[in-house]
């Protein structure tokens, strides 16, 4: 078979139009689209990792304002449990001092409930008990007990000190010169006679006594001459010792 070189060139240059029709027309297109599409794989890739880095920080962000807002609601539980403690214990220290206060009035009420009820429990013995005395001493009340008062009666005159007789004396310079003296039983008369005597010597100036009888008195006398009063019986010693132990109570 005899080779035709220009059969051969022809199909050589019908190869070389056909390969660059087919680039041109098939394969370029084709380059085209495929460069399109890995331009368009290739942006949303890079969007996706600016996406996923965008939301990478934005994680972080979150992240970090989440610990932010756990700190800031860690704070302000703190705070509250703080104020709340404070707030309890402020009214704690003040119901304590308002029951101490109560307690204080409670107590200083049942003290003085107490004190009131042991002063009318002391002064109820004291009535009771002067009535009793009164009542003992009058069943051995007598002349005979009113005669040694009256000795004991005129020895106490006689040791009057002499700042308390002149005082006496000052008092009674304005005063009648009558004495009234009351006893429980009659004086006979060299008693009255020793006491007017007696009363005499103490003022320097004579002293008329006029005399009654007053059983009130149990025993012993009662001399009033001016404004000085003179008292040696048993109703006023028992009323003087009660008075006494009133203002103790």
């Amino acid at each position: 078979m005899e080779l035709n070189w220009s059969t051969f060139l022809l199909e050589i240059l019908n190869f070389l139009v056909l390969v660059w029709i087919l680039k041109r027309f098939l394969y370029q297109p084709v380059l085209d689209t495929l460069a399109k599409r890995k331009a368009s794989v290739e942006q949303t890739l890079a969007s996706a990792q600016a996406a996923k880095a965008e939301a990478e920080v934005l994680q972080i962000q979150y992240e970090h304002r989440l610990d932010e807002w756990n700190a800031e609601r860690e704070a302000a539980r703190e705070g509250l449990r703080r104020e709340i403690a404070e707030e309890r214990a402020r009214r704690l220290a003040a119901l304590e001092q308002e029951l101490g206060r109560e307690r204080e009035k409670a107590r200083v009420l049942d003290e003085k409930l107490l004190a009131d009820s042991l002063r009318k429990y002391q002064e109820t013995a004291l009535t009771q008990g002067e009535r009793f005395v009164a009542r003992l001493l009058s069943e051995f009340a007598g002349p005979e007990l009113e005669g040694r008062i009256f000795d004991m009666a005129l020895r106490q005159l006689d040791s009057l000190p002499a700042e308390r007789l002149d005082a006496i004396r000052l008092a009674c310079e304005e005063a009648p010169e009558a004495a009234e003296v009351s006893t429980a039983y009659g004086l006979d008369t060299a008693r009255r006679l020793q006491l007017a005597d007696k009363l005499s010597g103490l003022l320097g100036l004579p002293v008329a006594c006029h005399f009654r009888e007053d059983p009130s008195l149990l025993a012993g006398l009662h001399v009033t001459l001016g404004p000085w009063v003179f008292q040696a019986n048993l109703r006023d010693e028992i009323k003087g010792f009660t008075a006494s132990a009133h203002e103790s109570v």
